[in-house]
């Protein structure tokens, strides 16, 4: 990232919600986890809290496995249910097919990942339905072994509970197991209105990759797991990956505090609520074309090149002519305001003019 980026004001960074910087409660517990001694390993009195929390929000006991790292959640996740010679299903569009530089691959020792398609980054039932069963039984080719969801996804949509409880349908009755990536989980769970336990285990996903940075957290994500036959291979995965921190409390202590008083769920319909208001706004500036209405916190739209330019120019922080020529994409952060939102519409329309 540019130094320009780097210090751009937090009411013109649009670029990404891992701009943002951590909720001060959050910050308040990792000061107070520095002080005192307790024992090292995920040993201590946060890391029990959090795991307390996780399982209340989950209306079960889960095994929880805290990683410094949205990657490391999702390449430890899908070893733990992929043998080397398996297939991962996910969306073309999925992060952990386009982003994560081979993670996946390196931490399943290799094994390969195979594209779903569908609209809006979301699986088509029927696409799957045929991908779970391709050249089953060959020992020529990759075994599909476990289909990995994104929940919300990389172009901000959302599956319903029943698109979840359809696709894993399709998923066990092929005998595959159900993985979620869930770096946005919040902000997905606000807009469904439904219940942690509803948009999981009950949906039939048997592990998460449990998103907390992006929402407020500074270096903590984790791990959960909901079937018990899995926590041994995950402890020792996450030792051998190097994500069993020695001072552990340091990241339970944000998964705590970002659970405490339901602050992940304030953060996460924040940044929703953000998203939405510049998708109505920009939805009345002649030129700017929403390319679908946002159900989380990620909005694409088509400007015109000079409205782009202009709003570089002012300092404004986002993705641009990445996906294709005139596509900008605008992330909104739980530290927005309804105020920065409507800064930068005005400055959609003056550039418009």
């Amino acid at each position: 990232m540019s130094t320009a980026l780097a210090t751009t004001p937090a009411g013109r960074a649009f670029i990404s919600d891992n701009m943002a910087g951590a909720s001060p409660q959050i910050a308040r517990a990792v000061a107070d986890a520095a002080t005192g001694q307790v024992l090292p390993y995920g040993n201590d009195p946060f890391t029990e809290r959090a795991r307390r929390r996780l399982g209340e929000i989950f209306e079960r006991d889960v095994d929880v496995f805290p990683v410094s790292t949205g990657s490391a959640a999702n390449g430890l996740s899908l070893a733990a249910l992929t043998p080397p010679w398996g297939s991962v299903l996910s969306h073309p569009d999925s992060h952990i097919n386009t982003d994560e530089c081979g993670a996946p691959e390196f931490f399943t020792d290799g094994a390969k990942l195979v594209g779903v398609p569908g609209g809006d980054s979301r699986m088509d039932p029927a696409a799957l339905r045929a991908a779970v069963r391709r050249r089953t039984g060959d020992v020529h080719s990759v075994q599909p072994s476990v289909v990995s969801i994104s929940q919300a996804t990389e172009s901000g949509s959302v599956y319903t509970l029943a698109e979840i409880r359809e696709i894993s349908a399709i998923a066990k009755d092929a005998g595959l197991r159900v993985h979620m990536d869930g770096a946005r989980f919040a902000n997905a769970l606000v807009r469904l209105g439904a219940t942690s336990a509803e948009m999981t285990w009950k949906a039939g996903v048997d592990v998460l990759s449990f998103g907390a940075t992006k929402n407020g957290a500074m270096t903590a994500d984790a791990i959960v797991s909901f079937d018990p036959a899995l926590a041994g291979e995950l402890a020792f995965r996450a030792k051998r990956a190097g994500q069993l921190a020695s001072k552990m409390r340091f990241n339970t202590a944000q998964i705590d505090a970002y659970l405490t008083d339901d602050l992940w769920l304030r953060n996460a319909r924040q940044a929703n609520a953000m998203a939405t208001r510049l998708g109505d706004g920009l939805k009345s500036i002649a030129g700017a074309g929403l390319l679908a209405t946002p159900q989380a916190n990620i909005l694409f739209c088509r400007l015109p090149q000079q409205v782009t330019e202009g709003l570089l120019a002012e300092g404004y922080a986002f993705y641009h002519d990445r996906w294709e020529p005139g596509i900008v994409r605008f992330v909104t952060a739980f530290s927005h305001s309804a105020d920065d939102v409507d800064q930068l519409l005005d400055a959609v329309r003056r550039h418009t003019h």
